[in-house]
């Protein structure tokens, strides 16, 4: 969005306001322009979409460094989490398992998703399914990590699969 300042301004009518939030009133562009060179300021037309448009009497400079700082402050408070897969086969060892498992907290810790997935090939996809479900709850309680079930267990095409996430 373009900001506006002094002569660019094409609204008869503004809406003007200074600095420290004093309004004063509705004026006419030239007044407000009046006022502005009067106070050794800008006029910038911060609302133009408002009915009448409202204008701000301040330093173009200040007013577009407030506007990097709230943008940068937005932007540092983002933070991006992934999905992140772990894929345990009935026969993984325990020692396989604890590795996956102190990734799998590493990750959590880290604030990202995790998808724990049971592969299964073969005759595995046709096993007792209270087995199958023992084999991930085996795998969860390996996991350091305060965790929730964000998915429960559910069958997909290669076998099954849960999700989880860190806890608040």
């Amino acid at each position: 969005m373009q900001i506006k300042i002094n002569n660019q301004i094409r609204a008869k009518e503004l809406r003007v306001i200074d600095n420290e939030g004093n309004n004063y009133g509705v004026l006419g562009l030239t007044e407000a322009l009046e006022l502005a060179e009067k106070m050794n300021v800008d006029l910038l037309e911060i609302s133009p979409m408002a009915v009448p448009p409202v204008a701000k009497l301040m330093e173009y400079g200040k007013f577009m460094y407030e506007q990097k700082k709230k943008a940068q402050k937005a932007k540092a408070g983002i933070k991006i989490s992934e999905t992140k897969s772990i894929q345990v086969k009935v026969g993984t060892g325990d020692n396989d398992l604890a590795l996956k498992a102190r990734q799998a907290s590493k990750w959590l810790a880290e604030g990202h998703r995790i998808k724990v997935e049971l592969f299964l090939r073969g005759r595995s996809k046709f096993m007792d399914e209270k087995f199958l479900k023992d084999r991930i709850e085996r795998f969860l309680n390996l996991i350091t990590e305060k965790y929730k079930v964000a998915e429960d267990i559910k069958k997909v095409p290669k076998g099954m699969m849960l999700t989880i996430e860190r806890e608040k």
